[in-house]
């Protein structure tokens, strides 16, 4: 019993899977507090670009 509980604990297949979830969440943390502070901003450019434009009858 003791070996085995040994062999688990030594085995480390699966542990790449695991960073690379990680890694994956790291990156989608980011990109998202990215888009959240830039968001405004850009939506403040189209706005301001729509009311510059004349309309068109």
């Amino acid at each position: 019993m003791k070996a085995k509980i040994m062999g688990l604990l030594r085995d480390e297949e699966g542990q790449g899977m695991v960073e690379y979830g990680l890694i994956i969440g790291l990156i989608s943390v980011v990109a998202i507090t990215a888009i959240v502070a830039i968001g405004p901003k850009v939506a403040d450019y189209f706005n301001d670009a729509n009311t510059d434009m004349p309309a068109v009858d």
